[in-house]
């Protein structure tokens, strides 16, 4: 292969341990090669920059081992040039499967030039990511908390879901922490209600009568007391995250234009996708790095598949949000077009369009600071008159229908 890369290193990193090849010019013209080991502690990944450093290496290669090439990468950030690829991109060759040949076929690779580097966001963007991720999944864990409150008060027959909306409110949750304080008079409690609930003041006496007992109190209130913690959290992850995008705001106002995004999906979203454009080179390259678009499986003139490929969890969960959100956002663009695809290809196609639209609306707004403006609900309709037209014919004759069509002067 021809050498692009004069002095490049490749890393196979463990947990505990990164093998480590570097290939250089020697004499003669020959390449040299050679492979050393090194610990994963901060001393051995100091250790092993200047082994780099002393090797004049320009160009450092890694692939994406869980969360292990982590704090690799931190310590040699300044340092080089670092590519973290896929490691489906260079699958070792078979038959030679260690440690040693893995670094030395990836370093072989990188010499090549034949390694596309993976998207790695800078330091600040990494950062709010491990904040919004975080906060999610502290999200996540309450909704599942707040799922077994209401499996626990089925136990007990009160059926305060039943009238209340929301249980966790300021009457549900003052009726909760009368019945864990011992309170299980159905009348008193139903007087806790407040604002519009105290309409409903019957329907909750008998919904609140039950057998709530001592084995009830303590679940009970160890789940709202483990709700409250949950809240404490979420809110102080929310300010620390709001204080990391201070110098971003723009760009979450920006997004927040967007129908369906509001402030904690905009954060989701920036955090995942960077602000910095210039690294996907146009929306669609976003989309298909975010996993939001078909498949390309085509073999002998046969679409064989259209399944997306994987892209970030986190990043697709703030998209399914914002769509479900747009789609029901009344006299949008993004709504008719779920409803437009949503009778031919189904809910969850229909919806993986609307994620599609709105990344690659993200990447327009992020490049250009441009808001976003809507197409509006009818814009189907005025791209084409006369398509819908002769689709509305159609409808009629399958109806057994004969249709004659008049223009209108004013529409003429």
């Amino acid at each position: 292969m021809e050498v692009i890369v004069e002095r490049a290193a490749a890393l196979d990193v463990h947990k505990a341990q990164v093998t480590a090849c570097v290939r250089v010019p020697g004499k003669g013209g020959a390449r040299v090669q050679e492979v050393v080991q090194f610990q994963t502690t901060v001393r051995g990944l100091l250790t092993l920059r200047d082994w780099l450093a002393a090797h004049r290496v320009r160009q450092v290669a890694m692939e994406a081992t869980g969360v292990y090439w982590k704090p690799v990468w931190a310590v040699l950030e300044d340092d080089f040039e670092l590519l973290l690829v896929n490691a489906r991109h260079v699958k070792q060759v078979p038959g030679r499967k260690t440690d040693v040949s893995d670094a030395a076929w990836l370093c072989q690779l990188a010499e090549a030039g034949l390694l596309r580097a993976s998207f790695v966001p800078p330091k600040p963007i990494r950062q709010l990511r491990q904040l919004t991720r975080y906060r999610k999944a502290q999200v996540k864990e309450r909704q599942r908390e707040a799922q077994r409150l209401h499996k626990a008060l089925e136990d007990t027959g009160i059926k305060l879901d039943c009238v209340a909306t929301d249980i966790l409110g300021v009457s549900g949750r003052a009726m909760l922490d009368a019945l864990v304080r011992g309170t299980t008079d159905p009348e008193v409690l139903a007087d806790l209600a407040r604002g519009k609930l105290r309409k409903k003041i019957a329907a909750l006496e008998e919904a609140l009568e039950g057998r709530f007992e001592p084995l009830h109190a303590l679940l009970v209130g160890s789940i709202l007391a483990h709700l409250d913690f949950l809240d404490e959290q979420i809110a102080r992850l929310s300010e620390a995250i709001e204080e990391q995008l201070r110098p971003f705001k723009p760009a979450v106002e920006l997004l927040r234009s967007l129908d369906g995004i509001e402030t904690r999906t905009a954060e989701n979203i920036l955090a995942e996708i960077g602000l910095d454009m210039s690294v996907f080179p146009s929306a669609a390259h976003l989309a298909s790095w975010a996993g939001q678009c078909p498949g390309n499986d085509q073999s002998a003139g046969k679409r064989r598949s259209g399944r997306s490929r994987k892209g970030s969890k986190w990043l697709n969960d703030a998209l399914k949000d914002a769509a479900m959100a747009a789609i029901r956002t009344n006299d949008s663009y993004l709504q008719a077009q779920y409803q437009r695809l949503r009778p031919r290809i189904g809910h969850g196609r229909a919806l993986g369009a609307v994620k599609h639209s709105i990344i690659c609306t993200c990447w327009h707004m992020l490049q250009t600071g441009e808001l976003y403006r809507d197409l509006g609900g009818d814009y189907f309709r005025r791209r084409d008159p006369e398509r819908q037209t002769r689709r509305l014919v159609a409808q009629l004759e399958r109806l057994g229908h004969k249709v004659t069509l008049e223009t209108l002067p004013e529409a003429a």
